[in-house]
């Protein structure tokens, strides 16, 4: 499933192609959206915000086009009134004169009101975006201390979407490898030091592999791109300490760590 960071950078692609623009035509598989397709040509797309791994389509009307791409929904630009060609199933075609953007596949998908926005579940539940530039690395602190997350294992706390929003699988374990901890710690246990050192890298590597993940580094000892250091890379050696990558489950998904300095 997509992370914060790969859900952000679609969000980018489809701004790019078509935000400011006048809608000139649009499209919905759901009956309880078509209501809808009329109603929105004629307006902009102002901005498209993520929540973690939701994503926020407003409209210069007020309307904002809710969905979540869960395992299988995916977003593409196509060109005005081409027809991509595609094993998936079309949810929503938004298009302008020049480009389309288009959901394959999701299943929760919304139309809101700015009232219903601010009081849908899923948004009242999620817990900060970690690529908010306004996330600090002490009010990530302070929520790891706090009563409902401080005596809770690392292994289910950095997928829980309440805590942060749009961690997942691979940012898990490459957070945990970073500050050399372990699946099964909690903050409670933690030192200041450690703290503080666990609570840069939830930010840290999150927006790394946002700004840089996909990019050719030509120099990988200066760390200056995003790269796996132990995610999908069991029974290889550690690059810290030499040790041997393992991989085992964790809170039901596949877990990659090096036993040897992650202690």
């Amino acid at each position: 499933m997509p992370e914060g960071p790969e859900i952000r950078r679609a969000a980018d692609t489809l701004e790019a192609a078509v935000k400011g623009q006048t809608l000139t035509a649009a499209w919905f598989a759901f009956p309880q959206l078509k209501a809808f397709e009329a109603e929105l040509i004629g307006q902009t797309i102002t901005h498209i915000e993520t929540r973690g791994k939701a994503l926020l389509t407003h409209f210069s009307s007020g309307l904002t086009l809710y969905s979540h791409n869960q395992l299988y929904g995916v977003w593409r630009v196509a060109d005005a009134g081409a027809e991509p060609e595609s094993k998936r199933v079309l949810r929503v075609r938004l298009e302008t004169s020049n480009k389309a953007i288009l959901l394959y596949s999701a299943s929760d998908i919304e139309m809101l009101t700015a009232e219903q926005l601010a009081i849908h579940p899923f948004l009242l539940r999620v817990g900060p975006d970690v690529l908010d530039v306004n996330l600090t690395e002490e009010t990530v602190k302070a929520r790891l201390l706090s009563k409902p997350f401080r005596n809770r294992q690392f292994s289910g706390l950095l997928l829980d979407q309440a805590f942060l929003a749009g961690l997942g699988n691979y940012l898990r374990v490459e957070i945990l490898w970073e500050c050399e901890l372990t699946a099964t710690h909690k903050a409670s246990e933690l030192t200041d030091e450690q703290l503080d050192r666990f609570a840069h890298a939830l930010l840290a590597i999150p927006r790394l592999s946002y700004n840089t993940r996909g990019q050719v580094d030509d120099n990988k000892h200066h760390g200056a791109l995003f790269r796996f250091k132990v995610f999908h890379r069991d029974g290889e050696a550690c690059e810290r300490c030499g040790g041997v990558i393992e991989r085992t489950m964790s809170s039901s998904r596949p877990f990659y760590w090096c036993p040897q300095c992650q202690k």
